[in-house]
């Protein structure tokens, strides 16, 4: 496997509600899904050199002090190292607090 602009795998709802389902069944208090703006991904794609997206898991305090998932969002290069002189994204909204109505993709 290597990195470049085509990495990642287009699956359908059927492969991605199972996967989404069997994680949700498995971890019922963990974080659902993450939201970023559009904006915010392009201000990262468009970094000269950047190739792609490499996503890191975390831990963020809430505003009760409550340690919850988080991802950290980087640039990737050419070489696909991470692009850390440039924009790092982080605090993406959470689901749960702000979760899509009507998502297959969540275990209702």
């Amino acid at each position: 496997m290597k990195l470049d602009k085509q990495s990642g795998t287009v699956i359908n709802l059927e492969e991605a509600v199972n996967y989404t389902h069997s994680f949700q069944e498995q971890q019922p208090e963990a974080t659902k899904s993450f939201y970023v703006g559009v904006e915010k991904i392009q201000g990262i794609l468009q970094q000269e050199g950047c190739m792609g997206i490499r996503m890191y898991n975390g831990n963020v305090a809430d505003a009760n002090n409550e340690i919850k998932a988080n991802l950290v969002l980087v640039g990737v290069n050419e070489e696909g190292e991470d692009m850390t002189d440039g924009i790092i994204l982080e605090r993406l909204i959470r689901c749960p607090t702000i979760c899509p109505k009507q998502s297959p993709l969540i275990k209702r």
